[in-house]
């Protein structure tokens, strides 16, 4: 189902799209050449945030190769007894859906390059956002497909909580017309709050 208030396809006007395809690719070299030993750092930060809330189903990310690699935090959660979602991308202009993910379960290929649980939907009740950047205001990048931007505005009263490395924050980001700043962003270093 798509949003009802983001059109089919979301732009930016080009100057703001130009700007964020030339910052995403600083933040996705910084991502790519990282010490990945900070990644167990990210994973117990974000533990420690998502098992602070009180939702039983988060939907957290199955990694790509050059992406933080958050699957200890999924084995974590499900350990503590959460029930753990991940996405499965549809195709564009349409939000992210969740299927239930288990260590034991299967997974099936997904759009771009993605893994999927083989598993039932269910509706998150907190959201895990990987982040390509992001600023001190809230401020993140993706890739630029919208799907979270479909995702959060259908999902506006659940807790989002963005994620990425030190190494992956600019001074300033751009913004759209249909950008909205996230209220918490975890790093390996920090857990910053924006309200």
């Amino acid at each position: 189902m798509v949003a009802p208030h983001l059109p089919p396809f979301i732009s930016d006007p080009p100057a703001v799209a130009q700007a964020k395809k030339q910052a995403r690719t600083g933040c996705l070299h910084a991502l790519k050449t990282r010490n990945p030993a900070l990644d167990s750092l990210l994973c117990a930060r974000l533990a420690e945030t998502l098992l602070a809330l009180p939702a039983q189903n988060i939907a957290c990310v199955w990694p790509l190769p050059h992406e933080v690699d958050v699957r200890p935090l999924c084995h974590a959660l499900h350990k503590a007894g959460r029930t753990v979602l991940l996405p499965e991308t549809p195709p564009r202009g349409h939000p992210l859906q969740f299927r239930v993910w288990h260590p034991q379960g299967s997974m099936v290929p997904g759009r771009f390059g993605t893994e999927v649980p083989d598993g039932p939907y269910a509706a998150p009740q907190a959201l895990l956002v990987p982040l390509v950047g992001f600023d001190r205001t809230g401020n993140r990048l993706g890739y630029g497909g919208g799907y979270y931007d479909r995702t959060l505005a259908g999902l506006p009263a659940i807790p989002a909580v963005g994620y990425a490395l030190s190494v992956q924050e600019v001074d300033h980001l751009p913004t759209g017309p249909y950008d909205k700043p996230l209220s918490c962003i975890v790093t390996e270093k920090e857990r910053l709050h924006f309200d």
